[in-house]
């Protein structure tokens, strides 16, 4: 499912218009972006939780030429699935 027809499901089961579903999405995924930039997590209960892990920087290898090169630490985001959505999935 990409953007769209996440819009359009969201449009359909909240019965509004697709503008509307589209920024109301938006405005969770900005939302949710801001918290993570802050370090906050976003917990949504029954669904899964949006975190920011630290990615301490390495030694990696150029695939290649077999070269060495040195890679960046770095925050990442992270989602780990809430036991509702893991049932469902797993039905």
């Amino acid at each position: 499912m990409n953007k769209a027809q996440l819009i359009d499901a969201t449009a359909a089961g909240a019965k509004i218009s697709k503008a509307e579903a589209g920024r109301a999405l938006d405005a969770i995924i900005e939302s949710v972006s801001k918290s993570l930039k802050k370090g906050d997590k976003v917990a949504l209960v029954g669904f899964g939780t949006f975190s920011v892990s630290k990615r301490a920087a390495r030694t990696g290898r150029n695939p290649q030429t077999g070269k060495a090169i040195k890679i960046a630490a770095k925050k990442v985001a992270k989602f780990k699935a809430g036991a509702d959505l893991a049932k469902t999935v797993n039905k």
